[in-house]
């Protein structure tokens, strides 16, 4: 029996699980991920699912992966993985090329038999070769294994092959070095109903881990470098996860209960699970029949004083536009929440894109602005939600937080902020004075043009709003034209009047370079990874990345005259860089565009700015 000596110190290290979408390459992936992260570990993930409910066994069409990135420094998944797990050939086809040269793959040998190789469509008898694959490979009996840990333990064949996934996680907290009651810690709470799958699940997990310890082959094994954190609980949380936690201390923050009106839809449907757990805080969250419900149940909930939410993601946000619409005419707080997807029509529900920001700015009829901001990895879901909140309760105004599916599903470790690490959001009631002698009016104006926000069923607070245009004092219904233009142009100056209420644009990299490298929402792991990268290679580049979009921040023109190089990138083809270049008319934006349903890769970035920048 060899002992390993082949240890890689990293900084940081990236494992990608990849298996049938029934193989639970997620809960492994999850796992693995806390574990991590409870260790000190930075962490992010990209869990890489199929849309189909259920592929056939064993077909390229039905394969899972979840990647997730562990150490110090990480801002992204990672381009490619220095570990590769595949539970079948499938998905070593789909996936071998996420490998770095010279990593591990560590197969399920079992699943590689002549009717798995013909399923997966492979021309010969030897994948690997076909593959052309330069890799440390492990051929591992994890069905044969599993099967031998759970001889005894009195399950049906089914439920022992479901435990395949937990023996291949064992394996992999062997290589890295994680410890095993973490990993018991959360399957624990993941099967508390069903102690029996708990304990056939604990077995196994062990298994895996002796498999590895006493391994006849020497295979590298990793030691990732932690840092220091900042005291405090950490956890990891996953980005829709943390918006439905922030919009719940926005709730706390503003005195106001939290609604939620939601209809499901991928990738956004976590968001109203979570709120529905949260009663005991609570949270009032109702599914809707459809999309249009969702928004005019949050619309009728804010009309009654509550805090008001709508979730979906891009096909239901057309549908949401009237209500929307009426919310800005009424002038009420509703913050929409769109997890970007795909598009159009049903487009690719389980994959990721940019490509709804000119629906959040301008889709709908009339004069119709509201405020935009887009949260920029899943840890920042909780301050955009948080954020979005405030926004539309002290400006009164509907606000849309633009996330994306790539963050939405992925995960960063989290430290649990204080209390008094959030302001207190002013809710803008009706003076106590003006509610005893009836002196207010419906659109009595604040300093910063929002209006009060009266609650139906408190003495003196009776008023009437609707759809129709409102008399710019009294809110009666008027259809006087120079009233009409008066109501427009006031709602868009509230609207612009929030950029006195954000923060400035910070910039990060060479902040005194010539190329400015601009991004937003989501893709801000990427462009910063792919900033340090360049920076380092002697390619001076600074970063701004913009979490607010409606209104800009106010230094952003500022911003944009120091530099003669200005590149955009993001997921769709073009809107941001558009909407700059309309805003900024002397600005000359080049662009980084990706439509694949695929986040940017750090190389890709890195690549499309040098090419730019010697072009000159």
């Amino acid at each position: 029996m060899l002992e390993n000596t082949n240890v890689k110190t990293l900084d940081k290290v990236v494992v990608r699980f990849s298996g049938d979408s029934g193989d639970g390459m997620q809960l492994a992936g999850n796992i693995f991920t806390n574990v991590s992260a409870g260790l000190g570990n930075q962490v992010s993930t990209f869990p890489d699912y199929p849309a189909e409910i259920r592929a056939p066994q064993g077909s390229l069409g039905g394969v899972s992966g979840f990647q997730v990135s562990v150490g110090k420094g990480v801002h992204t998944p990672g381009d490619s993985c220095d570990v590769l797990i595949s539970m079948n050939a499938a998905a070593l086809k789909q996936n071998h090329r996420f490998l770095k040269p010279g990593g591990v793959i560590i197969v399920d040998i079992d699943s590689f038999r002549e009717s798995d190789l013909k399923k997966a469509q492979y021309a010969t008898d030897n994948p690997f070769e076909e593959l052309g694959i330069k890799a440390q490979i492990v051929e591992v009996p994890v069905t044969t294994m599993t099967k031998a840990a759970l001889a005894d333990s009195g399950l049906d064949n089914k439920s022992v092959l479901k435990c395949r996934n937990i023996f291949a996680l064992g394996l992999v907290c062997w290589l890295f070095d994680r410890p095993l009651e973490a990993a018991l810690h959360h399957l624990r709470k993941k099967f508390a109903k069903k102690p029996a799958v708990f304990e056939a699940n604990a077995k196994v997990l062990q298994a895996g881990y002796d498999y590895g310890h006493n391994i006849h082959a020497s295979v590298s094994t990793y030691r990732v470098e932690t840092e220091d954190p900042k005291p405090g609980i950490y956890t990891d949380i996953n980005g829709n996860t943390a918006t439905a936690w922030g919009l719940i201390m926005a709730s706390e923050k503003c005195g106001r209960p939290l609604f939620l009106g939601s209809y499901p839809i991928t990738p956004a449907t976590d968001i109203l699970h979570e709120l529905a757990k949260r009663k005991d805080l609570g949270v009032k969250a109702c599914q809707m029949e459809d999309e249009i419900a969702g928004v005019c149940s949050a619309i009728g909930a804010s009309f009654a004083g509550n805090l008001a939410v709508t979730s979906t993601s891009g096909p239901g946000l057309a549908l949401k536009s009237e209500g929307i619409g009426l919310a800005v005419m009424a002038e009420l707080p509703l913050v929409v929440i769109d997890v970007q997807r795909g598009g159009p029509s049903t487009g690719l529900p389980t994959k990721t894109e940019q490509t709804d920001l000119m629906q959040a700015l301008y889709g709908r009829n009339g004069e119709s602005p509201v405020a935009v901001v887009a949260p920029a990895s899943p840890t920042d879901c909780f301050t955009m939600a948080f954020e979005a909140c405030r926004i539309a309760v002290e400006h009164m105004t509907p606000v849309i937080l633009l996330s994306d599916a790539f963050i939405g599903n992925g995960s960063s470790a989290w430290r649990v902020p204080e209390a008094d690490e959030y302001p207190q959001i002013k809710t803008p009631d009706v003076p106590a004075e003006e509610l005893a002698d009836h002196s207010w009016h419906a659109y009595e104006r604040r300093e910063n043009l929002g209006r009060y926000w009266p609650v139906g069923g408190i003495e003196g607070a009776a008023h009437r709003l609707g759809g129709l245009e409102k008399d710019s004092v009294t809110g009666a219904i008027s259809n006087d034209p120079a009233n009409h233009e008066k109501m427009v142009m006031l709602r868009r100056e509230k609207i612009a009047r929030i950029a006195d209420d954000i923060p400035s644009l910070e910039l990060l990299g060479d902040k005194d370079a010539d190329t400015l490298l601009i991004g937003w929402g989501g893709t801000y792991g990427h462009l910063h990874s792919a900033v340090d990268e360049l920076n380092a290679a002697g390619r001076r580049v600074a970063l701004a990345h913009f979490r607010y979009i409606n209104p800009l921040p106010k230094n952003t023109g500022e911003v944009l005259a120091r530099y003669s190089r200005i590149i955009v990138a993001e997921l769709n083809t073009g809107m941001f860089a558009d909407y700059l270049q309309c805003r900024y008319p002397d600005a000359h934006i080049l662009r980084i565009n990706k439509i694949q349903g695929q986040p940017f890769a750090v190389s890709e970035i890195v690549d499309r700015v040098t090419k730019y920048m010697e072009e000159d």
